[in-house]
């Protein structure tokens, strides 16, 4: 009999993949973890039933989540990543040779474990990477207690439950924005507009506080459904997002990304908004 996975993250919507083979199943500390097998999606990794990334798509967020802000800042050289298991944002962070150190933050050491074993074309060897400082902990105790400085903080968080609800909260935002130096950059995980409005409004409210210039760019990832996904942005310096194409060019070439999703004229295009985003902003 053909099993299928129901996503669990709204209540009122659902959507079903048919799983091949079941691979993985076990529970932390801090959640439940399943790995499954899609004809097309590859390798599916769910955590308390709620989908994380999958094999075939990941690139496009860890590319955009990653590439977008530190090459609109051009001079990036410490990044902070607060969560971000399946190490593809560090893979991502880690292909920018500027880069001199990449510290992670995450409260499960289940996941990195498992995401080295299991999910190493995401993470491929970014956790062996002498510039990489990963750290098991609190990401929202780390931001309030670490004196060190950061170019760019990447919070690649889950939704806002569970173990991910404080990493929305005003609060955090200021203990994100204590940790970046000047002219720097907070990029968040901000869910589905269409789908998660709340979620990007509250944010953008309480990062207003605290940043000059706040918005949100998108990405279109075929997992995360109900539309375009919303990476968070904000930084005091409301330069970064007027950076042109032929800038952002410039910075691009000579690196080896091997990018599939990310370009400097997607990276432009990603801040133009549809009316219904930019409405919540």
């Amino acid at each position: 009999m053909t099993e299928w996975h129901e996503e669990g993250l709204y209540p009122d919507f659902r959507t079903r993949y048919k799983i091949d083979k079941v691979l993985y199943e076990s529970s932390t500390e801090h959640q439940k973890m399943r790995l499954l097998e899609h004809p097309r999606l590859g390798k599916i990794l769910t955590l308390d039933d709620v989908t994380q990334t999958t094999e075939k798509d990941e690139f496009i967020y860890h590319e955009m989540m990653t590439h977008v802000p530190i090459l609109a800042h051009g001079a990036v050289r410490r990044v902070l990543i607060i969560g971000g298991g399946d190490g593809g944002i560090l893979e991502e962070v880690l292909k920018h040779p500027g880069i001199e150190k990449a510290t992670m933050v995450e409260i499960d050491a289940g996941v990195v474990e498992f995401s080295k074993r299991y999910l190493s074309e995401i993470c491929k060897d970014a956790f062996e990477d002498p510039r990489t400082d990963l750290i098991i902990g609190d990401g929202y105790a780390f931001v309030g207690e670490s004196p060190d400085k950061y170019d760019v903080v990447i919070v690649d968080s889950t939704d806002p439950e569970g173990p991910g609800e404080i990493l929305f909260t005003r609060e955090f935002y200021k203990r994100c924005k204590d940790r970046l130096n000047a002219g720097g950059v907070l990029v968040t995980q901000n869910g589905v507009p269409f789908m998660q409005a709340a979620e990007l409004r509250s944010s953008a409210a309480h990062m207003r506080n605290f940043f000059a210039d706040v918005s949100c760019y998108l990405a279109t990832i075929p997992t995360y459904v109900g539309g375009a996904m919303a990476m968070g942005w904000a930084t005091d310096n409301p330069d970064l997002r007027k950076v042109t194409v032929e800038t952002l060019e410039a910075r691009f070439t000579p690196l080896t990304l091997n990018s599939r999703y990310y370009t400097p004229e997607v990276h432009k295009g990603a801040f133009a908004l549809p009316p219904y985003v930019s409405e919540l902003l």
